[in-house]
């Protein structure tokens, strides 16, 4: 009987609910996630006797709260970049660029476990570097020289990965003998 009241309301509602998120999120992508989180909370809401029928306004409602959920999620993962973005505490490491979101998530995923570690747990997650010493089990003077370390990784990484993807263009451009194709 529960199933039957949810199918007839994901039927009649399905439309509102999605156009209501479409609209504000831009991406059909991302609204049909959010939609599918918004029943998903419909059947959880029904299983556990809360709700005997998922009307428009109670699925609009939640929609509303997964919305807010996702630019809350979007929020902090850009300040969370940023943070990575904001490498230039030292006066020495005068490195004044701009990160490029998902280049620096790819550029960061191609790190070694303990270089990425150290920048996660410092830039992403906000920890100070006596913090840091403690989760990765090393001193504050070792953690200091890993995140040294860490910093001028990433940046040759970042660097090298921006200056490859133009001549991989390039060479798609070429046959294997060299001339244009």
């Amino acid at each position: 009987m529960a199933g039957e009241a949810l199918l007839a309301g994901y039927e009649r509602s399905l439309p509102q609910v999605y156009g209501y998120l479409v609209t504000r999120v831009g991406s059909a992508a991302v609204a049909e996630d959010l939609t599918s989180e918004t029943f998903l909370a419909g059947v959880t809401a029904i299983q556990a006797g809360t709700l005997r029928e998922p009307n428009v306004a109670w699925l609009i409602g939640v929609a509303r709260h997964k919305l807010v959920d996702h630019w809350r999620r979007q929020e902090r993962e850009q300040r969370r970049l940023m943070a990575v973005a904001d490498l230039t505490d030292d006066a020495d490491d005068p490195w004044d660029v701009r990160l490029e979101v998902a280049h620096a998530h790819a550029v960061l995923a191609e790190l070694g476990a303990h270089h990425r570690s150290a920048l996660v747990l410092r830039y992403l997650d906000g920890l100070s570097v006596p913090e840091v010493a403690t989760a990765l089990e090393r001193t504050v003077g070792a953690t200091e020289q890993l995140l040294v370390r860490a910093r001028r990784t990433f940046r040759v990484a970042y660097e090298q990965a921006d200056e490859a993807a133009p001549a991989s263009t390039l060479a798609d451009a070429t046959d294997p003998e060299g001339g244009p194709r």
